[in-house]
């Protein structure tokens, strides 16, 4: 009778929401938190700690901050230093990347980048490229000459720029920290960004929207999920006659295209949402959607023509 009765407590225990949203990133972090009224004090703690935690690490893999620790290792080519734990976690998955994309996700893009005019923080500066410099055409050999680590030690040949998968990075260090505290349902959200776990405040899985795509049309459904996005609908412009965007595909560093507006996968952690996102959206359309289908990837093409193209993977998802 008293295992009946504890039981019938915790259902009726009131669950909470416990939310924090703040800046960091570059972009809107909102932090969520379901829990027994008795925890509340617990978990806007805990929230409190990972907002210090965002703070802390914004700025090591910042190329804009000239004193983080991405342009040391982009002043210092050609030595060994040490690198710090997340900064070495970091570098070693876009190594692993580099590989599992054949080449296509490359964190040497950054000479590109800054042609193109986007050498400062996108929301201080709107892009103007460089037409009348030589546009640069480095030949890169492969990764692991210019990227090389021993042990907690890294060298860098060539200058990189590791944005493309620090945000998804941190945002999965945030959700581990959360399970590693005992909590089990919570959302975090950085910038888009996010890691579902557990349920949310109504026992039911979590259901976020596709920037581009109205809700009523499709919502997609998390639990112990990431989901992450790789688009140009905010991070386009025009210098003279020319369209470029910051999605840089270092096969074709020339070539801008824009026959997707974004591209959106779910995966089991953040980071490899962030890299199937982005190379997704370098395929292409037509090669982009061949390659999900073939690696049962769950992915939406999102086109500027406002049409969704949703993977079969991905249609177990779709909140219907």
């Amino acid at each position: 009778m008293g295992l009946l009765i504890g039981l019938r407590n915790k259902r009726m225990e009131k669950l909470e929401l416990v939310e924090k949203k703040f800046k960091a990133l570059g972009t809107d972090i909102y932090l969520q938190i379901v829990c027994g009224g008795n925890l509340e004090e617990e978990a806007e703690k805990k929230l409190a700690d990972l907002q210090a935690f965002y703070f802390s690490v914004e700025h090591i893999f910042s190329r804009f901050d000239s004193g983080s620790e991405l342009s040391y290792f982009n002043s210092s080519l050609g030595k060994f230093s040490k690198a710090s734990p997340h900064f070495l976690a970091v570098a070693k998955k876009n190594l692993e990347y580099y590989a599992l994309s054949d080449g296509l996700f490359d964190p040497r893009i950054i000479t590109v980048l800054e042609w193109i005019g986007y050498d400062k923080d996108f929301s201080q500066n709107r892009p103007k490229a460089k037409l009348e410099e030589a546009f640069p055409k480095e030949h890169f050999q492969d990764l692991t000459a210019d990227l090389v680590i021993d042990g907690d030690e890294i060298l860098f040949n060539q200058r990189m720029d590791f944005a493309g998968i620090a945000k998804g990075y941190i945002t999965d260090t945030v959700w581990q920290m959360l399970q590693n505290g005992g909590f089990r349902n919570f959302l975090v959200d950085s910038g888009g960004d996010m890691f579902a776990s557990g349920t949310d405040k109504k026992g039911e899985d979590w259901k976020v929207d596709i920037e581009g795509i109205p809700e009523e049309k499709i919502l997609i459904k998390l639990r112990n999920e990431a989901i992450a996005t790789s688009g140009i609908g905010r991070r386009k412009w025009e210098s003279g006659e020319k369209r470029f965007h910051h999605l840089v595909n270092p096969k074709e560093p020339e070539k801008f295209n824009f026959d997707l507006q974004s591209v959106t996968v779910v995966a089991p952690s953040v980071t490899e949402a962030d890299f199937w996102a982005k190379v997704l959206f370098l395929k292409g359309k037509i090669e982009g959607k061949k390659f999900s289908s073939e690696n049962k990837l769950k992915s939406i093409f999102l086109d500027y023509r406002g049409n969704a193209w949703i993977s079969g993977e991905m249609k177990k998802n779709l909140e219907l």
